[in-house]
């Protein structure tokens, strides 16, 4: 069960990672170092963030749908560490 909900964890922290990795590459005329450290410059940083972890909505309806509740659990708690981050930044 905690193990399940760790794997949740992660694979949420990376899913927005990597949607966040897709909206700086995809959405702004930045590469990725100097996409990152223009943003959090101009203090938008928590809203990639942000924007990244809609890629979790799709995560946690599939782990639904596979009746992996304890993951999508998981990735609950990943949008939670998330958007607590967010306000800090």
């Amino acid at each position: 069960m905690a193990k399940e909900i760790l794997i949740g964890f992660l694979i949420g922290i990376f899913t927005a990672l990597l949607g966040s990795y897709l909206f700086i590459t995809f959405f702004t005329t930045f590469d990725l170092s100097s996409g990152i450290h223009i943003i959090k410059q101009k203090g938008y940083l928590g809203k990639i963030i942000t924007l990244g972890t809609l890629l979790d909505l799709a995560v946690f309806a599939i782990l639904l749908k596979r009746n992996k509740e304890f993951m999508a659990r998981g990735v609950i708690l990943a949008v939670i560490v998330l958007a607590i981050s967010t306000l800090v930044l």
